[in-house]
């Protein structure tokens, strides 16, 4: 990886939604997309973000995934991109993650703070930007909160499918709540890579390879097997995709955890979920995101 980051800055105009939520959907996006930080600027008539990105892709590479994130929001504008060089991450980082409290028992932390765990939570330790799903994002804190909620009603976590996993944190939680087998999967290979240096930096991997598959796929194509649960923590044009698919890899029982889906788009993905056949348990909202925990009928 070289020594200097990517950028790329957007611009959001003021809307009737209001400023808040404006500034909501960039940060999402940008977490959505890779990024390892971001830096707002306010505007008369709206919000300026530039997002950066580690060079171990291209720039175009970045964009695109950018764009990906935003096609739900066609008013964000990209102003330019380039490249920033020996741009210090370290101090901003530890000032940017500090450790977090999710749900009644867990605690994400970045590896600067291993050592000062609090008393009572269980930690998950996460390299802080490197993939989607650092904790600190709401869609990623309402599948945790849903898994721990699932946990309380069965007392097992069983067999789990992680789709689309970025960072592994769902599947760091599952194994510390003590999954039998976990199948973390994603479309991107440096996400599963990001993924596997999670584990090892939770100390899963490699002690545990026998109960850990990290591979790359696209959503549930070629899975075989049955789960007690699943965790699918994406966008909503992909979790609708993989639905048709879902009760076939779970057993008769089992749990789907759903999020990356806003309360706007809610009324949509219910109603795919019916199609499906599969009937919602739980549910909750973190901000504007929704997630979803749905049983595959026994």
């Amino acid at each position: 990886m070289g020594n200097y980051w990517w950028y790329i800055t957007v611009l959001l105009k003021d809307s009737a939604a209001g400023r808040y939520e404006n500034e909501q959907i960039l940060y999402s996006a940008a977490e959505l997309s890779g990024s390892i930080g971001t830096e707002v600027q306010e505007l008369p008539d709206g919000i300026r973000v530039r997002i950066y990105y580690h060079s171990g892709k291209g720039i175009s590479s970045w964009r695109a995934s950018l764009l990906d994130a935003f096609e739900t929001w066609p008013d964000v504008r990209i102003e330019d991109m380039g490249k920033i060089e020996n741009q210090q991450w370290s101090r901003q980082s530890e000032d940017a993650f500090p450790p977090l409290d999710i749900g009644r028992t867990l605690v994400v932390l970045a590896p600067w703070h291993k050592g000062h765990e609090p008393e009572g939570r269980t930690p998950i330790y996460i390299n802080p930007g490197s993939a989607f799903g650092t904790g600190y994002h709401e869609s990623t804190q309402a599948a945790l909160e849903l898994f721990e909620r699932q946990l309380d009603k069965n007392g097992r976590a069983g067999r789990v499918a992680d789709i689309g996993t970025g960072s592994g944190i769902l599947s760091i939680a599952a194994f510390k709540f003590g999954a039998e087998f976990i199948l973390a999967r994603d479309i991107d290979p440096a996400a599963a890579e990001e993924a596997r240096s999670n584990m090892e930096l939770n100390g899963i991997l490699p002690a545990h390879s026998g109960k850990i598959t990290i591979e790359t796929g696209d959503l549930l194509h070629g899975v075989g097997g049955s789960f007690d649960l699943l965790f699918a923590n994406i966008l909503l044009e992909p979790l609708t995709a993989m639905l048709p698919s879902v009760r076939r890899v779970l057993v008769p029982g089992g749990v789907a955890v759903f999020s990356g889906v806003t309360s706007r788009e809610k009324p949509e993905f219910i109603a795919a979920l019916s199609e499906a056949g599969l009937e919602i348990t739980d549910q909750i909202i973190k901000e504007e995101w929704w997630g979803v925990a749905a049983q595959n009928p026994a």
